[in-house]
């Protein structure tokens, strides 16, 4: 089977206020947009908010109104990238949760919660690269 995500959502309390976030923040223009959902179309996949009840309802599973035990990544080309745009998010109504710095393993990262919770990392890794499209490829 081939090894793919093609569809990440979010449940989100505030539609308007987990896009500004998104748009604002990250700087990412949505493809879709109602009002239960917004879609943004990233490098290979689509990243959706959706109202919680919403997602609740489609997965006839409640309780999402705490997110789990993992952290979307956002890479960047460069470690002076990570800072700024851990501000920013922080701007867009993001909350810090780790500021920027080189962890053991090498490399800096930064963790800013979205306005729902969910945990994002802002990293840099030089063994990494970033393709033109913006994949990130496994190179050591």
């Amino acid at each position: 089977m081939q090894q793919q995500i093609s569809v990440i959502t979010l449940g989100v309390v505030d539609l308007a206020r987990a896009r500004r976030f998104y748009a604002d923040g990250f700087g990412w223009t949505p493809v879709f947009e109602s009002d239960e959902i917004v879609f943004f179309q990233m490098n290979g996949l689509m990243l959706g908010l959706w109202l919680q009840p919403g997602l609740e309802a489609d997965m006839q599973r409640s309780g999402l109104s705490r997110p789990g035990a993992y952290a979307l990544a956002h890479n960047v080309g460069a470690q002076a990238e990570v800072q700024p745009l851990v501000d920013r998010l922080a701007g867009a109504g993001g909350t810090v949760l780790r500021q920027a710095d080189a962890p053991p393993h090498g490399g800096f990262r930064g963790y800013v919660a979205d306005p729902d919770d969910h945990a994002w990392e802002i990293a840099w890794n030089p063994a990494w690269p970033i393709d033109a499209e913006g994949r990130v490829t496994f190179g050591v």
